[in-house]
């Protein structure tokens, strides 16, 4: 798989680390703020084809990623919290949301890139159009159908004003 790209060259480079002293409650002090470049949103887990083209459409935008894991889908939107600080840290720490605080060093992207946790995982159109290829052998045909259904209606609508 892939590595997942978390940001942009304005960010802190780690240090050097030491693998054999680096303990949980260390651990920040090596980080590239991994966490702190995307927000998840879980989301209805897709069965239709077109709520996979809806997903398809949504990963073509730029730093739009899908994934899904033990607890479900998810779409995740690579952007970095703008309350980073130019070291990584936290500019406001001490007010910071609850889902933050929530957050552990214990098990963070720094063990394990987002990509390696997850059953799926998509961060380009053109692989999930692959895997929707796959999924449905009728995908392409989903085209065909909808301009079919929309030529239909738009027919409809016509009867419609010819009558008034």
């Amino acid at each position: 798989m892939s590595s997942v790209d978390y940001g942009s060259a304005e960010q802190y480079t780690p240090q050097r680390i030491d693998m054999e002293n680096l303990t949980d409650e260390n651990k920040c002090d090596f980080c590239s703020a991994q966490c702190c470049s995307y927000i998840t949103q879980q989301i209805d887990t897709p069965s239709t084809m077109h709520e996979f083209d809806v997903l398809l459409w949504q990963i073509a935008h730029k730093g739009i990623h899908i994934f899904k894991d033990d607890n479900g889908w998810y779409l995740l939107s690579m952007t970095r919290c703008t309350h980073l600080l130019s070291d990584n840290r936290c500019g406001i720490y001490e007010t910071r949301p609850m889902i933050c605080r929530e957050h552990s060093s214990g098990g963070c992207e720094y063990d394990v890139p987002i990509n390696e946790g997850c059953d799926l995982y998509f961060q380009e159109y053109d692989a999930f159009d692959a895997y929707c290829r796959k999924r449905f052998k009728t995908w392409d045909k989903r085209l065909e159908k909808f301009e079919l259904a929309r030529k239909k209606s738009e027919q409809k609508e016509a009867e419609k004003q010819n009558k008034k």
